[in-house]
């Protein structure tokens, strides 16, 4: 709870978006661990909590997103964007009990 809310004040600020989304995609990485999700990545993670996610969509979404950020760039990003992927970040966290 404390950490989410933490992110969301990064959104308050167009230069600490990336931040925000970065830091939803972590969060929701060590839930999954957590609840004891296998997969060498977060992407294989997620597959195997599909079932179990009910914004899947939007999850891919975030996480897709996330990784544009690290590996390309900001190109693209806007608070759209930023807010569907913390959308979809929020569901599957509250999906796997840790919000």
């Amino acid at each position: 709870q404390r950490r989410w809310q933490e992110l969301q004040k990064k959104c308050a600020n167009k230069t600490t978006w990336a931040l925000a989304v970065i830091d939803a995609d972590k969060l929701l990485d060590e839930a999954l661990k957590k609840r004891g999700y296998r997969g060498k990545t977060m992407g294989e993670r997620l597959v195997a909590a599909q079932r179990d996610l009910t914004a899947n969509d939007s999850v891919w979404f975030a996480h897709k997103l996330r990784n544009q950020l690290v590996h390309e760039s900001n190109e693209g990003l806007n608070k759209r964007n930023v807010t569907k992927a913390l959308v979809g970040f929020r569901q599957a966290l509250k999906d796997l009990g840790a919000l």
